[in-house]
């Protein structure tokens, strides 16, 4: 007869990598975040007073362009030049030496690093379905989630105050996105950890978060994702070789030739590439072959970075084009505790990557890293169906409905790394988080355009050269 053992008591179990102790943790959670509130109350998230040895805006520029290529920082700074929102997306380094003065739990969780409204958008799965996600993750790096949350709230002052919103709409729009976020922890908290875990943000967020007026304007974004891709890039970007094979056409300043060297190191760095993906993706990477590397200029925050597309095609002569774009240092590194500004495991690129993954519930299949030259680089699928809002261009009553869905994906993206139960009795049921991160945003949003007309103000004085519309 076999011994069942005694049915009336529980057999315990300590598993390395998994949970111990008894049940009643997601309880204790709340209550430790409750317990959070009386060492740092909510209310004191609404305060900003800029050190007294706070770098000028212009020497924060002029500082974070080192090491870039020269002859791109004008159009950096250029486009930084464009609008106070513009300003911010570029000076992620200046706010995190701001934001570390400010009050934080001590929570901690993968940030973004870069959580302004602009870094949010549409991008295709590994079946060519579109989700809703973070897609920037240059300056991702763990520390405080409170940094994250009132990024994102000063680019949505920023943004609606762009759009033409009256500071009422603009304010509420950063209430409502901290809002939307502690709602959205306390749903994450109350579900399953694999059904949380797996919350992925399809056409049920515009539901969740009561974003109806914004449901068309995700639509068409949504449709013009699908079409962008690395085919109908590469339709419009390559020209066919005598011999057969195919080659960029360059296009300057955003997309230019590179030297034979520079194109060899750039082709062979993707044999390292290869050993970060999973094995099933090695597979599909040996069915194509690379034709041609060219530079391609990136965004507002990296503009000056080296950023490569390299053209492949399959056996059909189809195309797939990957970007291996060059991996600084966090912006954020030399502002959090114990910060040295040097990545630990030695490797920038990495750091990205397993950030987004950190993050993200689906991740591009092809996401790895490499090294070029001596430096650091992540690598990705370009134009994998990307799709973005631009906030700043929304009717101002649409603004609010951004802000709640962007409040929603960023606690969906912190709750893989911090716990929600924990977040979510910290934030509570009240406004009182909501209100306090308003307040802060606005403050931060007057800094910020006093920042962007010194940066004007410096530009016309012939200190930081510019070239705009680029």
């Amino acid at each position: 007869m076999t011994d069942h053992g005694n049915t009336t008591t529980r057999r315990q179990f300590t598993v390395p990598g998994f949970a111990t102790g008894p049940d009643g943790r997601a309880l204790r959670a709340r209550e430790q975040g409750k317990a959070l509130r009386g060492r740092v109350p909510r209310e004191r998230h609404s305060e900003f007073a800029p050190a007294p040895d706070r770098p000028t805006a212009v020497a924060a520029i002029e500082a974070s362009n080192a090491g870039r290529i020269p002859g791109l920082v004008p159009i950096r700074v250029g486009r930084m030049a464009a609008t106070p929102f513009a300003f911010l997306r570029g000076s992620a380094g200046l706010m995190a030496a701001d934001l570390a003065g400010t009050p934080v739990t001590g929570v901690s969780a993968q940030l973004c690093g870069d959580a302004h409204a602009a870094n949010f958008g549409l991008y295709g799965d590994a079946r060519g379905q579109l989700v809703m996600d973070i897609n920037d993750f240059d300056e991702t790096v763990p520390g405080p989630w409170e940094w994250d949350l009132k990024r994102l709230a000063t680019s949505l002052v920023l943004a609606g105050r762009e759009t033409g919103a009256g500071e009422t709409t603009a304010r509420a729009a950063a209430q409502h996105a901290a809002g939307s976020y502690r709602r959205t922890m306390r749903t994450l908290a109350r579900l399953p950890a694999l059904d949380a875990w797996n919350a992925v943000a399809d056409e049920r967020l515009v539901v969740f978060t009561e974003a109806h007026d914004l449901a068309e304007v995700l639509r068409k974004v949504g449709a013009k994702a699908l079409g962008n891709t690395s085919a109908r890039f590469a339709a419009r970007s390559t020209t066919r070789t005598t011999d057969g094979g195919w080659r960029f056409t360059a296009a300057p300043p955003v997309l230019t030739r590179v030297t034979d060297a520079t194109a060899r190191a750039v082709a062979e760095s993707l044999g390292p590439y290869v050993a970060t993906v999973p094995a099933e993706v090695r597979t599909l990477l040996s069915r194509y072959r690379v034709q041609d590397v060219a530079f391609r200029v990136v965004g507002t925050g990296s503009v000056g970075t080296r950023s490569y597309v390299v053209l492949l095609t399959d056996h059909r002569d189809q195309p797939l084009v990957l970007q291996v774009k060059e991996a600084r240092p966090s912006a954020l590194l030399p502002y959090l505790d114990g910060g040295s500004g040097q990545q630990p495991d030695g490797h920038e690129g990495r750091r990205v990557v397993l950030g987004q993954k950190h993050m993200q519930v689906v991740s591009d299949t092809l996401l790895g890293w490499t090294t070029v030259d001596g430096l650091p680089y992540q690598v990705r699928q370009f134009r994998n169906r990307k799709g973005s809002v631009d906030p700043a261009a929304l009717l101002p009553a649409q603004v609010d409905d951004y802000a709640r869905i962007t409040g929603a994906l960023l606690a969906r993206a912190h709750a893989h790394t911090a716990d929600p139960g924990l977040l979510a009795g910290y934030c509570g049921k009240s406004e009182a988080l909501d209100e306090a991160v308003a307040a802060f945003a606005v403050g931060y949003a007057d800094r910020t355009e006093a920042d962007h007309a010194d940066l004007l103000t410096a530009i016309r004085n012939g200190r930081l050269p510019a070239e705009q519309g680029v």
